[in-house]
């Protein structure tokens, strides 16, 4: 039998230009096992993602903010402290970076996320002066969060709702909000893109990057269960 599996979406599901890759489509729905879509993106994003390659609706948002498993929704995290550091931030001149309508926080429950193009030095300043608040670089956006929550802490609670000891999960990840996902399961692989600290904690670094890195991955594990 394949194995569960914890997949990041952003520089892991997707092409090198941010598109979803279509081979997601193709490998995904298929895999007799259950899969968690583990993002730092806002709720919606990985249910629509699930929803649409007709699987079950068990991810894990905002880097562990949001869990969503068997219809029930946990949320953690103190959205009201990242919410002050943003509102401090701007005070001091700095600019979230998104443009008008800001989608990217509209659906956001549990934190605040930055352009890579905001300062930096500065809003990692300001959150330095609050407890138990921290800045995440995830590569495509500094993510102000609770310190408490992590991917890793929201797979336990997820395959503790499925019956599944989290061991038995095989993650794959690109960037340091995976880490924490990396500690937990049994199996992880990086990406040949992941950034550093991604690549310290998997167990094994991909020989290619974005999806077809992964698409070798599920390759591998899916012989391995034959």
């Amino acid at each position: 039998m394949v194995p569960p599996l914890a997949l990041d979406i952003d520089g892991t599901l997707t092409t090198p230009t941010g598109r979803i890759d279509p081979r997601a489509f193709e490998l995904l729905p298929a895999w007799d096992a259950p899969i968690v879509f583990a993002t730092g993106k806002a709720f919606p994003y990985p249910v629509a993602l699930a929803h649409f390659l007709g699987r079950e609706e068990t991810v894990i948002a905002e880097n562990g903010g949001v869990a969503y498993v068997n219809g029930e929704t946990t949320v953690v995290g103190d959205p009201d402290a990242a919410r002050a550091v943003v509102e401090a931030f701007r005070e001091r001149g700095g600019e979230i970076g998104w443009g008008d309508g800001d989608t990217v926080n509209r659906w956001r429950e549990t934190e605040v996320a930055l352009s890579t193009d905001a300062d930096e030095a500065l809003l990692r300043e300001v959150a330095a002066a609050v407890d138990d608040v921290e800045v995440v670089d995830t590569g495509y956006a500094y993510h102000v969060k609770s310190t408490g929550v992590s991917k890793g802490r929201a797979l336990r609670v997820v395959a503790d709702a499925l019956g599944l000891d989290p061991a038995a999960f095989v993650a794959v990840g690109d960037s340091e909000n995976d880490v924490s996902t990396f500690g937990v399961a049994g199996e992880s692989y990086a990406v040949a893109n992941a950034d550093a600290a991604a690549r310290e904690a998997a167990d094994e670094v991909a020989g290619k990057g974005f999806m077809d890195g992964t698409a070798a991955v599920l390759a591998s594990l899916r012989e391995r269960a034959r």
